[in-house]
């Protein structure tokens, strides 16, 4: 077990990870680890009363090999067993019992047939409930334990789904998937795409994907969608509820979104260059993730709207198991509904590349647009914003000379590139948060462009800038504040002397010069007439000394 500073956990007292026990017979221990682990798991301390005082571990806690019997009974009255790590610590004289829950992979029971879950009462308080049938489904969904597609629905019959949906899936096969699909009877495609149980019933996901309004209502009550646009002035000005399967729900919605998706017309030298607000395959890509990836265990509405400029999706049911807004780019593809995932696939209406994210922020970068938001998401949804104000123009005409020179630009170039259009600079730990990565691995991406002659760096270590390299400054502007140093104004000069001093904590001489384009000793005399007015404070001395912004006292 790793070290806990058990008196800091107490303080803090009771959370969403951590149970607190005065004392626990056999089933309320079990109970309190199964609640844990069908959330994000944590500790259980035995021997702390709610309220945080602690009472010490009863009796039926002492003897020899503490640990691995208690580690025993909760593996023996787990269903599928739990491994759990517990130790024994002493706090004010008194024994506290420290059992570590790991998150549980599956959705785990006591071997009663008890299944509980982590949960926040009216004030605000932890505590453990009952699981309900539809949140056992929920959660094994979430951790992809279990795809509610392949859910038998014995009172449904072939006969019963609709035959346009079953003609149009075969259509998209023959023309962009997979077109051995495309010759396929009715009865052999339903097998073929695994929508077929092993006692040869038909599953939800032939239902969701192929079936008509009445079976949709009886039998996939959950699945609705809505197309809105909303203007920030007059409100909703149009509102369609879609009670329809997902093939057709997806090409409906990329009609309804095309009326708003304008063009701006650039100049890229003898070429034109169109730049819609939202990229088509962006666009395809998000709709399609909404409808594959959506929990359908749980009540909720697919939403894409688009309101002014910005197009949001928003999906019932948060990230699959391992995917986080942090990771999103990096982490391996995990599909909720695989069943439904693959139809989309082999039907030709998504890649079948699996990184489907990467391509939605590929292509609207290299619009000049911002990359997508996913900052709005939670544990109960899934919501991406994707902007479509003005866009970096230059960017985008540079992009495209590059795709037809036959060196189109990866994802993190185009980050990279974004960053640097948009704040004249980045660091490798700017780059990192916005590719997703570790720090190493984004400065090597860096490193590999000033390499490829598209950046330059400045300074060493943490310190070390990456700017554009001077020959894509004609190519790509930037904004005045942050342009190259050679032929600025003093005011011009301290300025980025200032930015560069509030993004990295001080500015030394060498650092000024590079910045500034001035010789060693003019950047020493600006530092030193800046920390004169009082505008930076020096500690050190001569070529050692460094510069940062005054602290209020």
């Amino acid at each position: 077990m790793a070290p806990i500073d058990l008196d800091e956990v107490i303080a803090v007292g009771e959370t969403y990870t951590v149970e607190f026990r005065g004392d626990a017979d056999d089933d309320e221990l079990v109970e309190a680890v199964v609640c844990l682990g069908n959330g994000d798991g944590g500790l259980v301390l035995i021997g702390v009363d709610d309220s945080g005082a602690v009472v010490g571990a009863g009796p039926r806690f002492d003897g020899a090999n503490l640990g691995p019997r208690v580690a025993a009974l909760v593996a023996n009255k787990t269903s599928p067993a739990l491994a759990v790590a517990v130790a024994v610590a002493e706090v004010d004289a008194a024994k506290v019992v420290v059992v570590q829950v790991p998150r549980a992979t599956s959705v785990v029971a006591t071997t009663s047939g008890r299944y509980l879950r982590r949960a926040v009462d009216v004030h605000g308080r932890p505590e453990c409930r009952p699981m309900a049938p539809h949140e056992v489904q929920a959660r094994a969904s979430a951790i992809s334990a279990h795809d509610i597609s392949t859910l038998p629905i014995s009172d449904l019959a072939a006969e019963d789904l609709d035959q346009s949906e079953l003609d149009r899936f075969r259509s998209l096969a023959a023309g962009s998937g997979d077109s051995v699909l495309s010759g396929l009877s009715d009865a052999d495609l339903l097998v073929a795409l695994g929508l077929v149980s092993a006692d040869g019933a038909l599953t939800l996901g032939a239902a969701l994907l192929f079936g008509t309004p009445e079976v949709l209502d009886a039998f996939a009550p959950t699945h609705a969608v809505v197309f809105q646009v909303l203007d920030s002035q007059d409100g909703v000005v149009a509102n369609r509820n879609l009670r329809v399967p997902l093939i057709r729900a997806m090409l409906e919605i990329l009609e309804a979104v095309k009326p708003h998706n304008p063009e701006e017309e650039v100049n890229g030298g003898p070429f034109r260059l169109g730049l819609p607000r939202f990229s088509e395959a962006a666009t395809r890509e998000l709709i399609a993730n909404a409808l594959v990836h959506r929990d359908y265990s749980v009540n909720g509405q697919i939403r894409v709207a688009v309101e002014d400029a910005t197009l949001s999706v928003s999906s019932p049911g948060g990230f699959p198991e391992g995917i986080t807004v942090g990771n999103l780019l990096a982490a391996p593809p995990q599909a909720r509904n695989p069943r439904i995932a693959d139809a989309f696939k082999r039907s030709g209406l998504v890649e079948r590349t699996g990184r489907g994210i990467n391509r939605v922020f590929r292509h609207q970068l290299a619009l000049g647009r911002p990359q997508p938001d996913y900052s709005r998401s939670s544990r109960a949804w899934v919501e991406v914003r994707v902007a479509g104000g003005s866009a970096f123009r230059d960017v985008a005409a540079f992009v495209a000379a590059a795709a037809r020179d036959g060196n189109a630009l990866d994802l993190r170039t185009l980050q990279a590139l974004h960053a640097v259009r948009a704040d004249g600079h980045i660091t490798s730990s700017t780059a990192a948060d916005l590719m997703h990565a570790p720090v190493p691995e984004a400065r090597a991406v860096l490193d590999d462009l000033v390499g490829r002659g598209l950046l330059e760096a400045a300074g060493e270590g943490r310190g070390r800038t990456y700017r554009l390299a001077g020959q894509l400054h004609g190519e790509i502007g930037q904004p005045p504040s942050y342009q190259r140093g050679r032929g600025l104004t003093p005011d011009e000069q301290a300025e980025l002397v200032l930015a560069f001093a509030a993004e990295h904590g001080s500015i030394g001489r060498g650092e000024a010069a590079e910045l500034c384009g001035l010789a060693p000793e003019r950047a020493s005399r600006l530092l030193r007439r800046m920390a004169a007015q009082e505008t930076l404070r020096m500690t050190g001395a001569r070529r050692t000394a460094r510069y940062s912004i005054p602290q209020a006292d």
